[in-house]
Parts: C-alpha cells; structure tokens; sequence
C-alpha cells in the first residue's frame, strides 16, 4: 500500500507585522526547486501511464524526492516568516519529512518482501504524519486560542471521521476479507480515507468565514481533496484486489506534495496578530455549525444496511459507532462547557464597565435595589465631571478614555470598601453606601474630591476637570430607587451651580425648587402652541428730537398660574430644555409682523430682535430671518438682530460668514450690553456689526459723579464712531442720566425714561 500521509495547513491569513523580506537567493531557490519537483512529477506521470519497466520503483522514487523537497520548502518558509507562522511551517515541514521517510521505509520493505507491506514502522510514521498535519492546522492563525477551542475543532473532525467508518463499511470494506481486517496496521490503512476527511472537516472549521482566504490555505486545501480522493480510489482497488504498486493513481501522492510545496512560494499575510474564535462578529453560515454532525445521519442508514444476516453487526461497524457517540457525547460536553463561559463572559459584560472595569449602571441599579430591600440605610453619591467635554474637544476621545480610567482607578482607591462605586455612562459615576458601611457619605465625598484633586503636572497640562457630587439618602420621600437617584442628581446640579468641585446634600428645598422648575420647563413646552407668550415692545428714542427710531421687542409669559414671567425666569430654562429655538422663530415672525404695522405710520422705524447663541450656531438662521420678513412684508433693513458678546466671541467662522450674509441682505447688527463680556477691539474687526449698546451697569452710574462711568460711556462712543456703529445707551431712567448721555453723544437712548416695554401701538410716536 503507497504511504498514506496527510498535509495539514493553516488557516486563512491571520493578522501579525509582516517580517523581513526574504533576501532573492531564497526565493530563487524555491523556484528553482518548484520547477524541478514539477518536472520530477511529469516525468512518474509518463512513466506511469506509459507503463514503462519499473514503475513501481520510479513512483516511489518520485514521491520520495517530491516529499523531500516540500519539507525543505516549508523550513525555509518557517525561516523567513513572522514568529507567529513558523510552528504552522515547522510541522507541516515535519509532516512531509515522515512522508518522504515512510514511503522509504515502504520501498526497502516492498523491495525485500511483500508488495503490499503493512508493518507496525510503516504505520507508525504514517500515523506520526497524521498527528503533526493535524497539530499544524491546529496552529494555524485563525485557529482557537484556547486549548477547549482546539480539542472541539478536533472532535469535529474526529466526529466525521468515525461517522464515515459505517458508511464506509457499506459501500467498500464489505468485499475485504475477514483476514485482512484482523491486521491491525492493515485495517488502519484501509481507514486513511476518513482521516483526509477528517483534516479537511478540521481545515474548515478553522477557517474564520469573516477574513480573506490565505493563498496557501487553498494550495493545502487541494493538496488534502487530492489525498482523499487517492486515498479512496486505494481502498475501493485494494477491495477487487486490482492495485499492484506502479498504478497510475500512484500519481495523485507526489502531486499533493507539489501542492504544498507550492503553498510555501507565498508571501506571509499583511497583517498576523493573535485571534480567539469569539473576536469575529460575523457569525459562521449554517453549514459550517452543522458539519460535523452532516455525516452522522448516514451513519445511522449505514449500521442499519451492515447487519449480516445473523443479526450481528460487523466487529469494526460497531467499534466505529460505539466511538462516535463517545466522540459526540464529549463534543456536546464540550459544547455545554463553552456556552456556560460565554454566559459567564456576558454577564460579565452586561455588568461592568468595559473601559474602567467599574460596575455599570445595570449592575448599580440592581445593588441599589438589593440594598434598599434590606430596609438597612442607604445613601447615594452622584458624581459628574466638570469641563471633561473640553478634554475630549481640545485632545481627543483617546485622552477623554485614559483620563476617565485613571479617574476611576482613584475614585476606586479613595472609597476602599466604603460604598460600591459604579460607572452611570459617560463621566458621570455613582457610589451606593449601604447600612454596612463604615464611612458617612458627607466624610466620603469629601475623600473622592481630595482624590479627583490634579497633581502638578496635570494642572499645567490642562486635562484634568473637577467633580459636582450630590448626595442623597433614602427616607420616607423615596418610593423607588429612581426617586433616590433623581434627588442624588438634583444635589449634583446644585453643587455645580455652587462653583462646581463641592458636594451637596439633597434637601426638601431643593427637591422642591427642581420639582418647580421641572413643572415650569413642562408648562413652557405648551406656551408656544397655546398662546401663552406675548411681545412687549421698548421704545428706542432719537435723543435729539425725541422721536421713537425703533423698539425692542421682549417676550412675556402669561402663565396661567404664576402670572406674567419676565424673561430672566423662563429664557434659561427655554435654553436649558432646548426650547430657545422654536421660541426665537416664534419671536422674529411675530415681532416682523408688528414692525411692518408701525412703518405705515412710522415709515423709518426698525425693530430689534434677540437672538440666542444656540440660534446663532443654527445653519437656516438665515432662511428663519428671510422667510419672516417676506411673510411680513417688512424690508430687511427695517429688522435688526440682537447679539451678547460672550455668543459673538465664541462664534466659529461658519457663524461669522452668517452674520455677514445677514449684513448683505441688509439686516442690522447689534452687540448687545457692551462692557459687560469679553469686550475686545479684535473681534469688532471680524463681526460685521452696525450697532452698539451700552450696557445699563455703566448708565446707571451717571446719576452720581462717577467720573469713570462717564468715561467708559465717552470712550464707547467715540470707539462705535471710529468703527462707524451707531450707539444706544440702554437702561436710562432718569433726566439726569438722559443729559449726561446725550451731552456725551450717544445719538440713542433706551430706558424706562422713555417708555416701558409696551405695546406696539405706541412706536412711532414721540416722547412725552
């Protein structure tokens, strides 16, 4: 019988550096031998389908030489690769080294005594050669890491194997003689078949559905279809008794090593980097799950059509089945094993922070609620970084990341068994204190804060932010472990509104004052769509003639409940809800609307707007402004948009070309409460500004002989007249405050002086 040795390779590419390039004497080399074994292959294939004197021993001589040559191929392949590919290498060099020594082995002993020899050494080194093939695929790149993983690839190929022995039964060794299945060595050989199989179940098992297949693979995945099917034409010859060594199926072995000698010639993959059978998040096709258990079915069919007339089943038929359901009972023990650490695996990640290693905010809630069944006393500390959005907008996610880990390893080391600290979600953390806990929240927070507190370094770098804790214990107030978190969050927003990195206990007062704002943040969402707010117009008068040039429109509140709101009450909690927008769009159209009725009469009146640093930002603040004056019938000059100057300087360039488009249709511009923000000569050169206002702080100043308001409000006049901007001096109440301002020059003036926030009836007219 020829030798029966099986190649084995690995899988598809995996991922790891690419290594030295190999020098050209190597490669020159290879090639030089590749051609020669291909030559040698040619000549045993003429050889033997000629039928030349002989055969038998040219086609030994030809599998030995082709044999050897692929083992040295795959050593010098083993060199020149990365460290990762060169056990796969080394093996499969091994595996065609036992080849080439088995097929001489069966040549000496086919030359001195039987033409057939099965002997315990032929055996031996064929099945050595099964078992480092087998160790070679099981080291491939894309096999499991794991030493379960790989004994399941294993039993699956095992498992087909000994499937296939019934199978086999029936449709080949029926027609063997008893006395040749008494020969151990000899009944092995007769099973060569289903090892091929069994390697080639391996190779797919192995081969990751997600990546690109590997040149090599395909090379050594024919090399083992061309072993099967040799190796199965033997037995089915051997069976009739028609094989004599020199056949032309002789062959089919030199040509599969070729086949692996010509897998060395590629290049390593681009990229080999360890991988474990769960990194995938491709799922594997059907098939390749249900493969090994494919064949057991006709297993069954098999035993059933191998009873022998007696009732007895042949000895091998029944030794094979009795293996199988042993190999399928440890697979699916295998299987049961597997699944019970990825639910370990699972849970582990369901429960915990992946980038801290902190509990997450599934495994707080749970504790929480454990804790609060256990009617001990239970408190709970809400902590929320403070400017960690600018780490991550000046340095990047990365360094957001690593900054958030060493956070939480401090956070971890500063409440030391005190509480259970946990991950809520992006920088916010939470600590649980339970009855069994030694330390007072208060004293707790106290120690995360000091923890939190950045080194040196840190404070010069600029990357470390502070920590708003709130704290809340749970009492009579709290019906669930929601309302316990929810006053924990009211504490942390009220110890931010203290200056941030400071704690806070949750008090009745401020649940209350949070209940109310919740409650009026609820109501302004229905004050747009109901009616509720109203315009009121501020006369802006020429101080000179005392005519009304234009008016401001401010927005009122008629809440149903508390009355007329001003601004200051609703407009931060409008922003806060991100309800500014819809009620900007709702204040231009309507003040548009107005400004259109007063130039009937008032032809060279205007109407100014305020304009929310949100809406500022906002890409159709343009078309909002354009589609209002259109559906007004209010020219664009007639309408003048309000600006702060903390929105102004922290406009982007995006912003500043939109302030100029508005310029461009005609729109004014006005940089409202001047003085009291970031006032700078720089950024009057890049807006495109036509107005100025004086803040009230420095107006209200000019009833005494403050002799540096009335220098700030000279020197901002004259600086809007360098600038070409007209001035409005707002806030001015008193005849007094009117003859400073109007002696300095402000040509405008603003103030209760002139008129209170009014109707629009009143524009136009002049001052009383």
């Amino acid at each position: 019988m020829p030798p029966q040795e099986l190649t084995l390779a690995a899988g598809p590419a995996g991922r790891e550096p690419r290594g030295p390039a190999p020098t050209r004497s190597p490669r020159a080399l290879g090639r030089t031998g590749l051609l020669v074994a291909g030559a040698v292959v040619l000549v045993e294939a003429f050889w033997l389908v000629a039928a030349l004197p002989a055969a038998a021993l040219v086609s030994d001589l030809g599998a030995m030489a082709v044999a050897g040559w692929a083992a040295v191929a795959c050593v010098g392949v083993a060199r020149r690769h990365p460290a990762s590919l060169r056990r796969f290498w080394s093996l499969l060099a091994a595996t065609m080294a036992l080849a080439a020594a088995g097929r001489l082995v069966w040549t000496v002993e086919r030359l001195t005594g039987d033409d057939l020899p099965h002997t315990p050494l032929i055996g031996a080194v064929f099945t050595a050669g099964i078992l480092t093939g087998t160790a070679a695929l099981l080291c491939s790149l894309t096999a499991p890491r794991t030493a379960v993983g790989r004994a399941r690839i294993l039993l699956d190929g095992v498992i087909v194997a000994l499937a296939l022995v019934p199978i086999a039964w029936v449709v080949v060794f029926r027609n063997v003689a008893d006395a040749d299945l008494a020969d151990p060595v000899r009944t092995l050989g007769l099973l060569y078949p289903m090892f091929d199989l069994m390697q080639l179940t391996i190779l797919v098992a192995v081969a990751g559905p997600a990546r690109p297949l590997w040149r090599p693979m395909s090379l050594i995945a024919g090399s083992l279809a061309v072993r099967a099917l040799s190796d199965t034409a033997y037995v089915a010859l051997f069976a009739r008794g028609d094989y004599a060594p020199g056949h032309p199926l002789d062959l089919c072995w030199p040509l599969s090593y070729l086949l692996i000698a010509a897998a060395t010639g590629y290049p390593p993959p681009p990229v080999c980097a360890d991988t474990d059978d769960t990194a995938d998040a491709t799922p594997p096709p059907w098939w390749r799950v249900a493969l090994p258990y494919l064949p057991v079915g006709g297993a069954i069919v098999a035993v059933m059509l191998a009873r022998q007339p007696s009732g007895q089943t042949p000895h091998l038929v029944l030794g094979g089945i009795l293996a199988l359901l042993a190999a399928l009972a440890v697979r699916q023990g295998l299987a049961a094993y597997e699944n019970l650490w990825l639910v370990a695996q699972l849970r582990q990640l369901a429960y915990t922070d992946q980038l801290t290693g902190l509990p997450n905010r599934l495994m707080f809630t749970r504790r929480l609620r454990r804790a609060l069944r256990d009617d001990g006393r239970v408190a709970v500390l809400l902590l929320d970084l403070d400017g960690f959005k600018q780490v991550n907008d000046r340095f990047g996610h990365a360094t957001g990341d690593a900054l958030l880990s060493g956070l939480a390893a401090r956070m971890r080391a500063a409440v030391d068994g005190d509480g259970t600290i946990a991950r809520l979600g992006g920088d916010e953390f939470a600590v649980l204190v339970d009855g069994e806990r030694s330390a007072a929240p208060e004293r707790l927070a106290q120690r995360l804060l000091q923890a939190l507190q950045p080194s040196d370094g840190e404070e010069d770098a600029g990357v470390h932010p502070s920590a708003s804790i709130g704290i809340a214990e749970y009492g009579p107030q709290h019906a669930s472990p929601t309302d316990l978190l929810r006053d924990a969050d009211i504490a942390m927003y009220a110890a931010k509104a203290a200056g941030k990195s400071a704690y806070r206990i949750c008090t009745p007062l401020l649940r209350e004052s949070a209940v109310s704002r919740a409650e009026l943040i609820a109501d302004l969402r229905r004050a747009v769509d109901e009616g509720q707010l109203r315009l009121e117009y501020q006369p802006i008068v020429d101080l000179a003639t005392g005519a009304v040039r234009s008016a401001e429109a401010l927005v009122r509140w008629w809440h149903p409940r508390l009355g007329v709101l001003t601004p200051a009450r609703f407009l931060p909690l409008a922003e806060e809800a991100g309800l500014i927008l819809p009620i900007d769009r709702w204040v231009i159209h309507e003040a548009c609307r107005a400004a259109a009725t007063w130039r009937k009469r008032a032809p060279q009146a205007t109407v100014a707007v305020n304009i929310s640093a949100a809406h500022l930002r906002r890409p159709d603040l343009i078309a909002t402004v354009t589609a209002a004056t259109a559906a007004a019938g209010l020219a664009p000059r007639a309408l003048t948009l309000e600006l702060t100057e903390s929105a102004l300087i922290e406009s982007s360039e995006a912003v500043l070309d939109r302030l100029g488009q508005l310029r461009e249709l005609g729109i004014g511009i006005a940089i409202d409460d001047f003085g009291t923000g970031y006032s700078s000569l720089s950024y009057l050169h890049r807006i495109p500004a036509t107005e100025l206002k004086i803040d009230r702080s420095f107006v209200a100043r000019l009833d005494g002989d403050d002799d540096r308001a009335y220098a700030t409000v000279e020197m901002v006049t004259r600086l809007a007249g360098a600038f070409d901007l007209a001035v409005v001096a707002e806030g001015v109440e008193t005849e007094r405050q009117h003859a400073a301002v109007a002696a300095i020059g402000c040509p405008q003036g603003q103030g209760y002086l002139y008129g209170r926030p009014d109707v629009a009836a009143a524009v136009g007219q002049n001052r009383a």
